[in-house]
């Protein structure tokens, strides 16, 4: 079911029947916010001059004085919502000022501007391939006060339930960080997949496949297939909310947090990506170094060379920095390889041919605004291409070799990504006149992103003692 223009949208809704319409946007943070109308007030006049709404409710967005807002629903984005009650028609909106004129924090409206400079540029279309990895869990329970902090979390499948009175105890558990493409019935979690799987599909979203991932206590994985920026980032919104909601239909949790546990894999949203004319991926070249173009590579360097600044867009919560653990599927390696998925920048082996040659971007997470991410590393890339950046020559690689296993020199030579939060916003800080160009974000955005994540994620940490901290200091 797509739509190509308003006129197919209300005739749907009219032929159909649709009882409700979804005014869906997103804010800052990538937490999705929506108002819903009966039908009967679909016009075109929502399309032309949308919906009004107080922007600031939407932390980041707008001052209380001046809030006003409108949300103008895109009809290219309207897909059939399963999960409420009466016949819902959801669409996504582009937030406007109130001269109709574009909201310049909208994510939607600096993704879109994102796309039009690689457009002006005439380096053709880039596409892109998320790998969604999340958690599903049978119950979670946690809070955060001034006199106890704490988190509990159950999973059906995980191995500390491998002795637990089920009434009968199957079995079938998953060991320690032995999750990875389970069969049924050790994996608990296929039918449900398969659930969200169809539903993803069914709103016209393209699916390459979905299997176990490699944390014992309900890890899975969803991968979809190649779609341009904009495009790619609703899907990521999108499947994200069938995810949720399928799993809460069940009495289920899922969660895209990137580290809830300690000790066992964390959850990351890997990019893979090239740019293409018509059928050919720009970054081939059968002379280069592991097929890659001289395009492909000084994308490559320039968005390593801006991981620091990224990541506080690409991993841009205080929880996203547990998830680099040396060993671990998540690099902290600054560097670029082949099938090397200790590296920050893989070229997976099984692709290098003409038609997707690409890169495989591993250290972003669903924690963040896909949005943002897409547009952030799309300028990081293009920032190298401008300036003819050579990853080799910056000391980004090749390296092909397990890079947990360094030590001493060698490991020191690698370039690594910021360890925190706070290490990442100051680097944006320092780093973000490549974000600029044409406008595609715009330095007080930069500067309102840097203060709201160091108010509302930084500081708030900072400040509260953790409950392992009574281990390790409480008799002292």
């Amino acid at each position: 079911m797509v739509f190509a223009n308003k006129e197919e949208v209300m005739r749907y809704v009219r032929d159909e029947k649709v009882e409700m319409i979804s005014i869906t946007n997103v804010d800052l943070a990538g937490r999705w916010k929506h108002m819903t109308l009966p039908a009967s007030q679909l016009s075109e006049d929502l399309f032309k001059n949308g919906l009004g709404l107080s922007l600031a409710s939407y932390p980041g967005y707008k001052s209380m004085e001046a809030g006003d807002g409108k949300a103008v629903p895109d009809p290219r984005t309207a897909h059939l919502d399963v999960f409420p009650k009466m016949k819902t028609l959801r669409m996504l909106c582009d937030l406007r000022e109130n001269d109709g004129s574009q909201f310049a924090r909208d994510p939607r409206f600096i993704a879109r501007k994102a796309e039009r400079y690689l457009e002006k540029s005439g380096l053709g279309q880039s596409l892109w391939l998320p790998e969604l990895e999340f958690y599903i869990f049978n119950d979670v329970r946690f809070i955060s006060e001034i006199n106890r902090a704490l988190y509990v979390i159950d999973a059906e499948e995980a191995y500390w339930n491998s002795d637990r009175e089920e009434k009968p105890n199957l079995g079938y558990k998953i060991g320690y960080m032995k999750g990875s493409q389970n069969m049924l019935p050790q994996d608990h979690l296929h039918n449900i997949r398969e659930l969200m799987v169809k539903r993803i599909l069914d709103v016209g979203i393209p699916v390459r496949y979905h299997h176990h991932e490699g944390g014992s206590p309900g890890q899975v994985e969803i991968e979809m297939l190649f779609q341009p920026l904009l495009k790619t980032a609703d899907s990521i919104m999108i499947s994200k909310y069938i995810i949720k909601n399928t799993a809460f239909e069940h009495g289920k949790t899922a969660t895209f947090m990137p580290k809830p546990f300690f000790g066992e894999t964390g959850s990351g949203l890997h990019f893979h990506l090239y740019f293409t004319h018509g059928e050919t991926s720009l970054f081939w070249d059968e002379r280069g170094y592991a097929g890659l173009s001289d395009l492909a590579l000084h994308f490559v360097a320039g968005v390593l060379e801006h991981s620091p600044a990224l990541m506080a867009f690409t991993n841009p919560t205080t929880n996203s920095y547990k998830r680099f653990a040396p060993g671990l599927a998540a690099p902290a390696n600054l560097s670029y390889s082949v099938a090397n998925r200790s590296s920050a920048v893989r070229i997976p082996g099984y692709s290098m041919e003409p038609r997707e040659q690409r890169i495989e971007y591993r250290i972003p997470d669903a924690a963040s605004n896909p949005y943002l991410v897409l547009a952030a590393i799309l300028m990081g890339g293009m920032d190298g291409i401008q300036k003819k950046m050579d990853p080799e020559k910056m000391g980004f690689g090749p390296f092909d070799l397990n890079l947990y296993e360094l030590s001493g020199e060698a490991k020191g030579k690698i370039k690594q990504a910021p360890s925190s939060l706070e290490e990442a916003l100051r680097a944006l800080e320092d780093d973000h006149e490549f974000l600029l160009s044409e406008d595609v974000f715009e330095k007080e955005f930069i500067r309102a992103w840097i203060e709201l994540k160091m108010k509302n994620d930084v500081y708030p940490l900072k400040q509260r003692p953790h409950p392992h901290e009574f281990t390790l200091y409480y008799d002292i």
